[in-house]
């Protein structure tokens, strides 16, 4: 644990528990980085690329914000703002139900698929590049490890 160490610039000796927990949000913070930097030039979030990935996968077809809010990978974000300001930026568009009129539905647009395009190989660029030091065998394995640590 001596890189950990020297990255939080102490030398006690951590429980590995909290050396872990420690590592993880490290680790996220360096990796949130990387992607926010590649998004900044598109003014996008994560959470809005987030969603915009979200409807693109709708292929067309309009959903409601507690649906996007169900499949948002930070379940703490909120939907209805998020989606004002790609609203703003034109990338969705809100629309009322037919069979429901008080029920709001989202569906991205054009600009947005066309900025997907192109962001798409930027971040897969980048999501090879954080990852570059492990093989496709650890990778799996640490896929493994981090859906155990979920579960309780």
């Amino acid at each position: 644990m001596k890189e950990l160490n020297d990255i939080l610039k102490t030398k006690a000796d951590l429980p590995i528990s909290r050396a872990t927990v420690i590592n993880i949000f490290h680790t996220t913070t360096w990796i949130k980085d990387d992607l926010l930097l590649e998004l900044k030039p598109f003014d996008l979030s994560l959470e809005q690329f987030n969603v915009l990935r979200i409807l693109r996968g709708q292929n067309g077809n309009a959903i409601n914000l507690q649906d996007i809010q169900e499949r948002m990978v930070n379940k703490m974000s909120n939907t209805t703002r998020l989606v004002d300001k790609l609203i703003k930026k034109k990338f969705v568009k809100r629309t009322i139900c037919k069979s429901n009129r008080r029920k709001v539905e989202i569906v991205i647009t054009d600009l947005g698929l066309e900025t997907l395009k192109t962001v798409d190989p930027i971040i897969d660029h980048t999501e090879k590049n954080i990852t570059k030091n492990l093989t496709q065998d650890e990778l799996t394995q640490l896929n493994t490890l981090l859906i155990k640590l979920k579960n309780k």
